[in-house]
C-alpha cells in the first residue's frame, strides 16, 4: 500500500511519520477523481437516477448555482455522482450592509467541540436571618462572567436584593479583598473562600443617619515572649458591623463585643477596660494600618477613607477590618473556640458531582459553534 501511494503522491514517500486526516483527504479525493474518471456516463445521469437527489460541487471561489464558464444564459451547474458539500463564508460589512460570498468545496469538516462555559464555585452566605444565618452554596458561575453576575446569582439564592451583597475573600488568616462588579470571574475564590456578607438593617428613619458598614475578622494573634505572631488562623465567625463615623473606640468595642455575646465566657464590661484587641484595616495593597484606641474618632483614619474611594461599584460602601486578640486575653474570654461550622446546602454536592462529569455535547451543538458568526476586526486606519 505504502509502495502504490508513493508512486502517487510524492509527499508520502520514505519511512516518515504522516498525518493520517492528510492521508485520508488525500486518498478520499483521489478515489473521488478516479471513480468519477473512470465513469463517464454517470456523469450523465439525471437527478433520479442517483436515488433523488442532486449534490453539487463547484469550484473553488465560486457559487455552484451560478453559470459556469462565464455563459449568461442560466448554464446547468455541474453535477457529480458522489456525494460532496460547498462551504460558503458570508462577509457583511457592519457601515454599508455590503455582503460578500465566497464558497470553498470540501470532502470532510473538522468541527470544533464546544467546553465547558462554567464551573463550581462554593459561596458561604453569612444572612442576617437566624435560621439561614451561615451556608455554604454550590453555584456554576460563567467562566468569563463578571462579579456583577455572581452577586445576582447569590442574590437569588439568599433572597436578598443584589445592591444588600457583599462579597469578599476570607482566608484563614482574615480578610483578604472586596470583590467588585467589574472584575472577571476567573480568578473569584481561588485566592481564598468566598464569602457573601448581608449588611443589618438600617435604622428608622429620624432616629439617626445611615452608618457605612464595616467588615471585621475577630483574628488573634499569638504572643511569644512579647512578640507577636501572625502565623495564627482566625476564630468564630466574620462579623458584619454598621457603625457611625464619629464613634469611640470605646463605642467601637462594645459594638464588636456585643457581636461576640454569644462566644464569650461571660460578661466583659467595654467601659473602662481599655483596649482588649487591636484593629487594622485588612485588604489593602500597602502594609497593615492600626487604629488608635487614643483617637477619639478611630474611624476617621486617612487610611479608611483611602479605603473607601478605592473600593469598586458593587454592594454597599465598606471596609474591611481585623480584630486582633492577645494570646492571653483571647483564652480567657473565649477559651479553645475555633472557626465558625457553615452547613453545606445540597447544591455544593450536585455542582461539585456535575463538573466533575466529563462535559459531553451533541453533534448539533458542534455545528452551532462551527457556524456561529463572529466579529472580525477592522482594519488599521492609513
Amino acid at each position: 500500500l505504502q509502495n502504490i501511494v508513493s508512486k502517487h503522491s510524492s509527499q508520502f514517500r520514505g519511512n516518515t511519520q504522516h498525518d493520517a486526516l492528510e492521508f485520508l483527504l488525500w486518498l478520499l479525493d483521489r478515489m473521488h477523481e478516479d471513480l468519477g474518471a473512470a465513469s463517464p456516463a454517470q456523469q450523465t445521469r439525471g437527478p433520479e437516477e442517483v436515488g433523488g437527489r442532486t449534490p453539487w460541487l463547484g469550484g473553488r471561489g465560486e457559487c455552484p448555482c451560478q453559470p459556469q464558464g462565464g455563459d449568461s444564459g442560466g448554464a446547468v451547474p455541474r453535477r457529480v455522482t458522489h456525494p460532496g458539500c460547498v462551504r460558503r463564508s458570508s462577509l457583511t460589512c457592519p457601515h454599508c450592509l455590503k455582503q460578500s460570498n465566497t464558497f470553498d468545496p470540501f470532502l470532510c469538516i473538522s468541527l470544533p467541540i464546544p467546553l465547558r462555559q462554567t464551573r463550581a464555585l462554593n459561596v458561604t452566605l453569612v444572612l442576617q436571618c437566624e435560621r439561614r444565618r451561615f451556608l455554604r452554596v454550590g453555584l456554576a458561575v460563567p467562566l468569563l462572567g463578571t462579579v456583577a453576575e455572581l452577586r445576582a446569582m447569590v442574590a437569588r439564592e439568599g433572597r436578598i436584593p443584589p445592591e444588600q451583597v457583599i462579597l469578599a475573600e476570607v482566608s484563614p488568616r482574615g480578610f483578604l479583598r472586596s470583590l467588585s462588579d467589574a472584575e472577571e470571574l476567573g480568578a473569584a475564590g481561588e485566592g481564598a473562600p468566598l464569602y457573601a456578607f448581608q449588611p443589618p438593617p438600617a435604622r428608622r428613619a429620624g432616629t439617626a443617619p445611615s452608618r457605612p458598614h464595616w467588615l471585621c475578622s475577630p483574628d488573634w494573634l499569638g504572643a511569644a515572649r512579647g512578640a507577636l505572631s501572625t502565623a495564627v488562623p482566625r476564630f468564630g465567625p466574620p462579623l458584619v458591623l454598621r457603625e457611625e463615623r464619629g464613634v469611640s473606640w470605646e463605642q467601637l468595642q462594645q459594638s464588636i463585643l456585643a457581636q461576640l455575646r454569644a462566644l464569650l465566657r461571660g460578661e466583659v464590661r467595654a467601659q473602662g477596660a481599655g483596649a482588649l484587641f487591636r484593629i487594622c484595616l485588612a485588604g489593602g495593597s500597602g502594609p497593615c494600618a492600626y487604629l488608635s484606641p487614643q483617637d477619639p474618632r478611630p474611624l476617621c483614619h486617612p487610611a479608611i477613607d483611602r479605603a473607601l474611594q478605592l473600593s469598586g461599584a458593587g454592594g454597599p460602601p465598606h471596609v474591611n477590618l481585623t480584630v486582633e486578640w492577645d494570646v492571653n486575653t483571647k483564652e480567657r474570654l473565649f477559651g479553645d473556640i475555633q472557626e465558625e461550622e457553615v452547613q453545606d446546602a445540597e447544591s455544593v454536592r450536585l455542582q461539585q458531582q456535575a463538573h466533575r462529569q466529563q462535559h459531553s455535547c451533541t453533534l448539533d451543538e458542534c455545528f452551532q459553534l462551527y457556524t456561529k458568526e463572529e466579529q472580525v476586526p477592522a482594519p488599521p486606519q492609513p
